[in-house]
């Protein structure tokens, strides 16, 4: 069986893309996400992650936490709308690093979890994914994990494990987009 590095980006969305994958891959989950602020949700998201991965008896390694890395790397992008040049930037952080860290600790492969989500361009993941692969000289499993209910079932596995889910995706500027739409669906109520 290969050994997958999975990187993360949190607990509710790893549930179904660990169910999809556990039967074809010795799992580890690398949890590498600096660009989530603040960091208060940066520890609940890895304390749920550590959580469901007990859980599955799946081991985690902590990436570095530095958002000063992730907001140096999309200077100039901050008011990119989410899923814009900012977050390819984004992808590409994450994913070079998943792709180093499998090739310097032996694993065979790498994914992500990053395309479960709605609100994610497959497409580009797996392209950054494959760029990240080709540098490192290792086998990147391109996915579109949000197919065949991947989502909708991530759901139901988190409300099933009673884990945090998060209404933005990570960053300081997606959660002052959501504060933004929080804040005009309360002006057009009064």
């Amino acid at each position: 069986m290969k050994k997958l590095l999975l990187h993360s980006c949190c607990g509710p969305c790893s549930t179904y893309v660990i169910k999809a994958l556990a039967e074809k891959y010795d799992l580890t989950i690398f949890y590498f996400n600096p660009n989530i602020f603040p960091f208060q949700e940066y520890e609940k998201r890895l304390g749920e992650q550590k959580r469901y991965a007990k859980i599955k008896g799946i081991q985690v390694i902590e990436g570095r936490y530095d958002e000063d890395e992730f907001l140096n790397l999309v200077k100039g992008h901050e008011n990119s709308k989410e899923g814009g040049e900012r977050c390819r930037i984004c992808f590409e952080m994450r994913l070079n690093e998943t792709a180093k860290m499998a090739k310097e600790l032996g694993f065979d492969i790498f994914a992500t979890t990053l395309s479960v989500s709605p609100y994610k361009n497959s497409i580009l993941i797996n392209y950054v994914g494959e760029q990240a692969a080709q540098k490192e000289k290792i086998e990147f499993l391109p996915e579109n994990f949000k197919k065949q209910n991947g989502y909708l079932e991530s759901i139901r596995l988190s409300k099933e494990y009673g884990l945090y889910r998060q209404d933005y995706c990570g960053c300081r500027f997606s959660k002052k987009e959501r504060d933004a739409r929080e804040e005009n669906k309360k002006n057009s109520t009064r």
